[in-house]
């Protein structure tokens, strides 16, 4: 007999809550916001928000599934099964941190507060929640996914790191960070830059976007499902040993770009997550490509 479906909740702790966290009651969270010309009543409003969303989504979880609720900061010890559903409710970057966590399990993105979220990744409201559950399991056939490109590193002592946006290797301090790049065509230069930084169709709208804008650069950006990534080098310096000729470039399917780290220490670490990075030391080699999983965004 098989198991029911089961429904996972992805969460993110509310502003009042890590206020009254950190400052022990109400009222001296609305004290602290008041020394800053702020009022605790916007905090307060948006924590009615997202907790009658997620109450209301767990309300529409079938009676006969399984559940889980689990809050961003225990995503990396969280056990994704591979027939789960995933629910997130909150804003688009909280999509972004658990497609790294799943493999291929479908993801319905609720929108707590469509009038301060944009929901390109969390496009639904909380009442859709009920059909759209029902839909993503086998009783509904299947659900209508949008296969979003992510982007994977890979560090040749077996290390790996995935990401929807983009990852960035460089300096974990953001100095100069000093390595050989190796493109597709087999072309290497060694560089000194301020980091690398390797950009998915979704991530093209964020911080690849934002680098592409301040150079002005005349590649084509990648869609969201397209199988394409794009590659930036940050502020990479000329000198003897160093240069400038490899800064940018797209990735079609299967092509990759490798660095050797020469520098004591370089980190990787995906959408923008500092704290759970993959070291890489001097003399090894990271790899970025296409990863072989996508984000399946339930639409």
């Amino acid at each position: 007999m098989s198991l029911p479906p089961r429904a996972v909740l992805v969460h993110r702790r509310t502003e009042l809550d890590e206020l009254i966290e950190r400052h022990a009651t109400r009222g001296q969270a609305a004290f602290f916001l008041s020394t800053r010309g702020r009022s605790i009543t916007d905090a307060e409003y948006r924590d009615r928000a997202i907790k009658s969303a997620i109450g209301a989504v767990s309300a529409a979880i079938p009676p006969d599934w399984r559940r889980g609720i689990v809050e961003r900061a225990d995503l990396p010890r969280w056990s994704f099964d591979p027939g789960d559903i995933v629910v997130v409710v909150g804003q688009d970057g909280l999509v972004a941190n658990v497609a790294r966590y799943l493999h291929g399990q479908p993801v319905i993105g609720i929108n707590p507060e469509p009038e301060r979220n944009p929901g390109v990744l969390v496009p639904h409201a909380p009442g859709a929640a009920g059909h759209l559950l029902v839909a993503a399991s086998d009783a509904g056939g299947g659900p209508d996914v949008e296969a979003r490109v992510m982007v994977q590193a890979t560090v040749d002592d077996g290390q790996v790191l995935m990401a929807l946006n983009e990852i960035y290797i460089g300096q974990p301090t953001h100095q100069t960070a000093r390595y050989t790049l190796t493109i597709p065509d087999g072309t290497a230069e060694r560089q000194a830059s301020s980091g690398v930084i390797v950009c998915s169709g979704t991530g093209a709208t964020g911080w690849g976007r934002s680098t592409w804008l301040e150079r002005h650069s005349p590649i084509d950006l990648p869609a969201p499902t397209e199988g394409r990534l794009a590659w930036f080098v940050r502020e990479a310096w000329p000198s003897p040993v160093t240069g400038v000729n490899c800064t940018e470039g797209v990735l079609a399917r299967g092509q990759a770009v490798g660095l050797v780290a020469e520098s004591d220490r370089l980190v990787a670490f995906g959408d923008g997550i500092e704290s759970d990075s993959v070291p890489v030391s001097w003399g090894q080699r990271i790899t970025i490509t296409q990863a072989p999983a996508t984000l399946r965004l339930v639409r």
